[in-house]
């Protein structure tokens, strides 16, 4: 596997390839038509550019050539500086030199830019190219190397997109073929079927693999960001970053930016104190803010951390009251987990004021909207006085998800794993019927279950979610789902195993029903519906 630096180097060297054939393109043109403000603008913007991505990355002999090439069309645009032909020698020769630096990159021992035409450089740089002092002749170093393409090529998000479906509907084939030559009994088509698993598999790991980002390419926005905010509300705001290097799907972190943004001004507008408040709390003047991702099995798991004041649960009770959300009796016996998921309610806020940056109803809602659009979760964890933190947990692709495969009245369903807490086999005795809902304890908590028989099959009017006795057998077994702080437990007939699924939309009008989030083909040949768990969720509280 390559290190970080390599891909950074490969990565650079590609651009930088681009910018010297660009570079070649440009001056060209230039020579011919010296006047044209656009192309000097432009041979400008590609020579700052690579000065500053090679002094970032500690390619000094080019960020210095670059430097001086920079400066003297800075002249030339200024009109201090005339286009003549010993000038024009003198920067064709510039820019050939970086190229010849760029093809170079890898060789220690290559040595030092020539100094001959560095002089030269400087000559024009410090605009002393008159009479006094006459240009050096340098050796003309397009003529001295073959031509040659980068190894590093840039494709359009589209076309991996619609590669990686393409890798999907072969996953499903691949499926298909495997059961089928476990039914022949066929040696010879038993080892064809394996190796192509093998190789769908490969083809599937490096497709992903090619739509990875840094997580720091979102991260490093940041610091500009809550500086920005923190002098808007008057607050001093210290941030620590962490696991800048995770890689992600490329559309994944396209989808949570704006939902990350919203998370860090909330932190700093709602969470962390003024000053003077967090003097009087014997807190440091300035507040702490952690943004940090790290890999959890097949997720990414982003965690955004402050030592702010807290949620006060109390005013969130009282806003749901308020808003008629539940009545006073039922949000005093609360636990924690539900006060929390009612921040993420379509417009609940608590704050009094509007500035800049919060109190206008936006809430954590359209957060949870874009998390749920991707299959990940969030969850929040708060101390009164001592912080908040809010948990992402994204999954590492939106095409291919793991999946646990059931069945509930000979039709297959699966469940994604992102949502999956636990399987438990409960006796129907350790059930409880409350109201018309079944609740069990599970490790001390109060757990709504559900039969998915009755819940899929029954008609409205008939319904009788409830009732024990309409429960088959006296073991049930229950897959524990959970979503926005609230737990669920979804009884099923059998279970069979987890899988990667190729989640395909369902076409209209089924793309209506709320309980299903897409459909799957198995091996088998059979069609499998893929449980929609938030909507699930959401019916089931409703009800309650």
């Amino acid at each position: 596997m390559k290190s970080r630096e390599q891909e950074y180097k490969e990565i650079f060297v590609a651009e930088a390839l681009e910018y010297f054939d660009a570079l070649n393109r440009h001056i060209s043109t230039l020579e011919k038509e010296p006047e044209d403000e656009q192309v000097l603008a432009e041979i400008f913007r590609l020579l700052h550019n690579l000065k500053a991505n090679a002094k970032a990355i500690g390619y000094l002999h080019i960020s210095d050539v670059s430097h001086k090439l920079e400066t003297a069309f800075s002249l030339i645009r200024e009109k201090e500086l005339r286009f003549s032909d010993e000038v024009v020698t003198v920067l064709f020769n510039g820019i050939d030199l970086l190229g010849e630096l760029i093809n170079h990159i890898d060789e220690a021992d290559y040595g030092e830019p020539d100094p001959v035409l560095l002089r030269n450089l400087d000559i024009i740089v410090d605009n002393l190219s008159g009479r006094a002092i006459e240009l050096a002749k340098v050796q003309k170093y397009h003529t001295a190397k073959s031509l040659s393409l980068s190894e590093t090529i840039y494709i359009q998000i589209k076309k991996l997109d619609q590669l990686l479906n393409l890798v999907g509907e072969l996953i499903i084939d691949r499926d298909r073929i495997l059961s089928i030559s476990r039914e022949l009994d066929n040696d010879e088509l038993k080892s064809v079927s394996a190796h192509l698993y093998r190789i769908t598999e490969e083809l599937q790991y490096s497709v992903m693999d090619a739509r990875l980002v840094g997580i720091g390419s979102l991260f490093n926005k940041f610091p500009r960001i809550v500086r920005d905010i923190a002098a808007a509300e008057g607050k001093e705001v210290n941030l620590l970053l962490s696991g800048l290097d995770i890689q992600i799907d490329r559309n994944i972190l396209q989808v949570i930016t704006d939902s990350l943004l919203h998370l860090v001004r909330n932190a700093i507008t709602h969470g962390i104190e003024a000053p003077q408040e967090r003097q009087k709390h014997n807190k440091a003047v300035a507040g702490q803010l952690v943004l940090e991702a790290r890999n959890d099995r097949d997720n990414v798991e982003i965690r955004l951390w402050d030592d702010g004041r807290g949620i006060d649960l109390r005013k969130v009770k009282q806003a749901a009251v308020e808003r008629q959300l539940l009545s006073a009796e039922v949000a005093a016996d609360l636990a924690d987990s539900e006060v929390f998921s009612f921040l993420f309610e379509p417009g609940f806020s608590t704050a009094k004021e509007v500035t800049e940056y919060s109190g206008r109803g936006v809430g954590l809602d359209v957060v949870k909207n874009a998390i749920d659009s991707i299959g990940g979760r969030i969850w929040i964890d708060s101390a009164k006085g001592r912080g908040t933190s809010f948990t992402l947990r994204l999954p590492t692709s939106i095409a291919v998800k793991g999946a646990l495969l059931c069945e509930v009245d000979a039709i297959f369903y699966a469940i994604p794993l992102i949502h999956t807490e636990q399987v438990v086999a409960l006796d129907v005795d350790e059930l409880h019927q409350v109201g018309d809902l079944l609740v069990a304890n599970l490790s001390g908590e109060t757990v709504t279950v559900v039969y998915l028989h009755e819940l899929l099959n029954a008609p409205e009017e008939d319904m009788r979610l409830g009732d024990k006795t309409r429960l088959k057998g006296q073991v049930q077994n229950i897959v524990i789902v959970s979503y926005n702080n609230r737990k669920l437990g979804l009884i099923v007939d059998s279970l069979y195993r987890q899988q990667d699924i190729v989640v395909k939309p369902l076409s209209k009008p089924l793309d209506k029903i709320d309980l299903y989030g897409g459909v799957t083909l198995l091996g088998t040949g059979k069609v499998c519906l893929v449980l929609d768990v938030p909507a699930v969720t959401r019916y089931f509280v409703s009800r309650k």
